[in-house]
């Protein structure tokens, strides 16, 4: 689990980053886990946006997404969702303690 100051200095690094990933009509999808599974273990840091089209909630899908992937929820902002997952391979994001 995140604490609070990481998640505070996780939410400053994703500021500047763009969604790559968008939910829409098709909702979360076991295809989509595994994109936003491999994004993660490239960038560990990502944001997701849920279309005004998409048949879940957001926080439904920031559920199943974090469920599906094992990922932290750092934050859901709008209709964005900001997850967080150490890599294994490719660890850049050092967290405060």
């Amino acid at each position: 689990m995140l604490t609070g100051k990481q998640k505070r200095y996780l939410r400053s690094l994703a500021h500047h980053l763009d969604p790559i990933f968008q939910v829409g009509k098709g909702g979360v999808n076991e295809n989509m886990i595994n994109q936003i599974n491999e994004a993660l273990e490239a960038r560990e840091l990502i944001k997701v946006s849920v279309l005004k089209n998409s048949l879940e909630e957001t926080d439904e899908a920031a559920d199943a997404i974090v469920k599906g992937t094992n990922a932290e929820l750092v934050q859901i902002i709008g209709h964005t969702i900001v997850l967080y997952k150490e890599s294994k391979e490719n660890k850049t994001i050092e967290l405060p303690r």
